[in-house]
């Protein structure tokens, strides 16, 4: 695994709010203590991550959402990192280049047709009714869902799901104040 494996995955666990750490990061991908170090040194300077550590959780958070940038690679480019930057630089952690790891959520969904409407996404069934859902935009992900004529809910992750009812909340807000004025 290279460094853009690494912080994909470091990135992956601090969205899911897993708080890792560098010592995790180590014993994942078999690397020493200072390497993963300067992984998640580089998430921070070289991509901008507002990375946070957390004492009590032992581990880094984001302080606010953030997404990994993504870059686009053209066919038969021989140095994808070259392709990205148009410098010599051979180290991927600075320019992932990223098929983005996709977000994972598992959400109920009560009936076929709304299953049907959301099959794109759905990869798998974790229980009767709940599906195991990926997605690569967080906010088109959630736009789809308010779209569902469904009693959609979301079961994982509760970032997700906060994400998901504040976005109603915001919504119920703005039509209770244009009900008012009328």
């Amino acid at each position: 695994m290279n460094a853009s494996d690494r912080i994909q995955w470091l990135h992956r666990c601090i969205t899911d709010m897993r708080y890792p750490n560098a010592n995790r990061l180590a014993e994942r991908f078999g690397i020493s203590h200072r390497q993963a170090q300067r992984d998640v040194d580089s998430l921070r300077r070289d991509f901008g991550a507002p990375l946070a550590y957390s004492a009590a959780h032992r581990g880094f958070y984001y302080t606010k959402a953030y997404t990994l940038p993504t870059y686009t690679i053209c066919a038969g480019d021989e140095d994808p990192v070259d392709a990205v930057t148009g410098a010599e630089v051979r180290d991927v952690a600075r320019a992932i280049v990223q098929m983005q790891i996709p977000y994972t959520a598992v959400i109920s969904i009560p009936d076929k047709l709304t299953r049907l409407e959301l099959k794109r996404f759905i990869v798998g069934e974790e229980t009767r009714g709940s599906y195991i859902c990926e997605f690569h935009n967080v906010e088109l992900f959630l736009g789809i869902l308010f779209t569902a004529q469904s009693d959609i809910a979301i079961q994982k992750p509760d970032w997700l799901r906060e994400r998901y009812v504040q976005a109603a909340q915001r919504v119920l807000r703005a039509n209770r104040a244009a009900d008012q004025e009328k």
